[in-house]
């Protein structure tokens, strides 16, 4: 039973470190947001992986409908200019 808990945060920790990049899906929308002028931060890489290994299913639902809503919108700006 411990082995589905590990790979539960194992694989959250690892969709956290690999969407610190596009997190603005996530939570914001689907507009990025512009970043500060020093960057990301060791702390804010480690802050969005640990909230993406507890509530990465949450995460994974929220980016695909924000996916879903970006592929709607270019497929109307297309319809739109044709």
């Amino acid at each position: 039973m411990n082995l589905y808990i590990y790979l539960f945060l194992l694989f959250g920790a690892v969709f956290g470190l690999s969407t610190f990049s596009y997190r603005h899906i996530f939570s914001e929308g689907p507009h990025q947001v512009e970043t500060t002028e020093g960057g990301s931060t060791l702390g804010s890489r480690v802050l969005w992986a640990m909230v993406c290994t507890f509530l990465w299913p949450i995460m994974l639902l929220t980016g695909l409908n924000s996916a879903r809503i970006l592929a709607r919108r270019k497929r109307q700006a297309l319809a739109a200019k044709h």
